[in-house]
């Protein structure tokens, strides 16, 4: 069926997303990649990119980068395969507990996750103490380490394992399965034979996702990276901003065009997985667990309860003490550090700017998706198709990266108004824009794909113009998909830490930069506190949209089946 001709009011929308796109993503990023290319000291060609590259610094950094997502990649696999196994193939009383519990540390902030684990494994640590486990007092803590870092970046990442593992095994044929058990293969061999062998492209692409975010990771490397002088490319770039500030710009461009590079080839080696080792399945009912197992329940119980709730639970405990050093008890435990962070003027600024950032950051991006959804849908030509690969590269290229372009991008003053946004709330917005948007754009796409097209026909033959067949017609149908869209920008931005670190200014702090701040200045126990309510308000936040989720399309949240 031939498409009608694109109106006026249609071409208008497609240049305003273009330029959008341009300012929030194109723009950051060319900047980043000339400012990379400048030439030496010696005005020799590529001179700055070639020494930053072979300085003893960025060796070190890139060895700790890759040692540290490397080692990361091989835990998040093993658990989250296991995991996924466990709860796909196996008949569970309490799968969606166990699923949401096993996405905690996905939905968790970073820097929470991180500092819930250093007040579990410290000298001090209000669980392992009492047992005689804790670390000798006045020793380092044993994450201050390649393998602590990889430790705690392996659970983060561990869902993004689970994810793909789990929808590969929600659409395994049972007539495979079936079939293997009526000639009497072994549950083992049916697992090593058929199941891991049809799972295995989802595992290697999401292991090279998980690598992605690993090598993107600030939050674990800074909190745990720097006290023990473990250095990786995020945690240099931020040192050299910190240190040099825009003086240092081409060596850091550098650094975060690495990091790029790095991440670029990680995406294009997932595609070619999906694309050549994908195995085709079968048409077919999908296979249900027929066999309920109690006792592999229970152990799955202990071991996601010591992955997600018991770091969180020191944490909890160690913002309930007065200072670092005393030991938990029912004469110790105290709401001063909570009433403390509360009655910080800068603490509440903190609260306030990040609500204010995600509420704004979700709102336009829902409406930005809404339109740029229905184009994709209404109008398949290459400009969209360009336009949806370039939205996911905020998402896809570590955070540090788009950092520190939109830095380079918006330090001068704009162009005609002669203002520069650095240091200010707007840059801030942009970025959260630029990186954020997939998170709704996505539920939408998915949605408006299964949207009923003859509706939209029908209203522009009666003459309905291009806005009012989007209010009218497209978007009740969307609004589901973009409110769990938003609910999970929201979510996720609240917490932000990467992009904050380097673009933050008095006045602007957020919920991640205090609790980085207050840990970085030993004030630990302030530090859970902060990180005990925004760890809160994301599962508020969470809460609401599983209430909301019996109104959503399926698989719009990943903690519901």
């Amino acid at each position: 069926m031939r498409q009608p001709r694109a109106s006026g009011a249609e071409h208008l929308l497609v240049s305003l997303l273009i330029l959008y796109v341009a300012v929030t993503t194109l723009w950051p990023l060319a900047r980043l990649f000339t400012s990379a290319f400048q030439p030496g000291e010696d005005g020799a060609p590529l001179g700055l990119m070639l020494s930053t590259l072979s300085s003893r610094s960025t060796l070190r950094a890139l060895s700790g980068t890759l040692q540290t997502a490397l080692l990361s990649v091989v835990i998040s696999t093993l658990l989250g395969v296991a995991l996924a196994f466990a709860v796909s193939l196996l008949k569970l009383k309490t799968r969606a507990a166990l699923t949401f519990l096993i996405l905690l540390p996905l939905i968790v902030p970073s820097q929470t996750m991180a500092l819930a684990w250093i007040e579990f494994f410290g000298a001090q640590s209000p669980i392992l103490k009492p047992l005689g486990l804790a670390p000798a007092p006045g020793s380092t803590n044993p994450l201050y380490s390649i393998g602590g870092i990889a430790l705690v970046m392996g659970i983060e990442h561990m869902p993004l394992i689970f994810i793909s593992v789990r929808a590969a095994l929600r659409a395994l044929p049972a007539d495979l399965v079936e079939a293997a058990r009526i000639l009497g293969i072994s549950p083992g061999r049916i697992g090593r034979g058929i199941v891991l062998p049809i799972a295995m492209p989802s595992v290697l692409a999401s292991s090279l996702i998980a690598f992605t975010a690993a090598i993107g990771n600030f939050g674990v490397p800074a909190l745990l990276g720097i006290p023990g002088r473990i250095s990786v490319l995020t945690t240099l770039i931020y040192q050299r901003l910190n240190g040099f500030g825009p003086a240092a710009a081409g060596q850091v461009a550098t650094l975060a065009l690495l990091l790029a590079l790095m991440a670029a080839i990680a995406i294009l080696a997932r595609n070619l997985v999906m694309t050549r080792v994908a195995v085709p399945l079968p048409a077919g009912a999908p296979f249900v667990p027929g066999k309920h197992a109690p006792l592999t329940e229970i152990l799955l119980w202990l071991v996601v309860l010591i992955l997600s709730l018991v770091p969180l639970a020191a944490l909890t405990m160690t913002a309930l003490l007065p200072a670092i050093g005393v030991a938990f008890g029912p004469d110790t435990i105290s709401l001063d550090q909570f009433h403390a962070v509360l009655n910080n003027q800068t603490i509440r600024r903190a609260f306030a700017n990040s609500l204010l950032l995600s509420s704004v950051t979700a709102g336009i991006c829902v409406l930005v998706a809404v339109p740029l959804a229905f184009l994709s849908v209404r109008r398949r030509n290459p400009v969209l198709r360009m336009l949806d690969i370039v939205i996911e590269a905020p998402w896809v290229v570590p955070g540090t990266v788009m950092a520190l372009g939109m830095i380079l991008a918006f330090l001068k003053p704009l162009p005609f108004l002669g203002v520069s946004i650095y240091g200010t709330m707007a840059i801030l917005v942009i970025a959260y824009l630029a990186r954020f948007l997939p998170l709704v754009l996505r539920p939408v796409a998915a949605a408006a794909q299964s949207a009923d097209p003859s509706l939209d026909e029908a209203a522009r033959v009666a003459g309905a113009g291009l806005i009012r067949r989007i209010l009218s017609i497209f978007l009740p149908g969307m609004l589901p998909a973009a409110a769990a869209g938003a609910i999970l920008v929201v979510m996720t931005a609240l917490n932000e830490l990467t992009l904050s670190a380097l673009l933050w200014a008095s006045g602007n702090e957020t919920i991640g930069v205090m609790i980085f701040a207050l840990q970085y200045e030993g004030n630990s126990t302030a530090a859970a506190a902060v990180a005990v309510l925004s760890t809160l308000l994301v599962l508020i936040l969470a809460a609401i949209a599983t209430v909301a989720a019996r109104r959503l399309p399926k698989d719009m949240l990943p903690w519901i089946d």
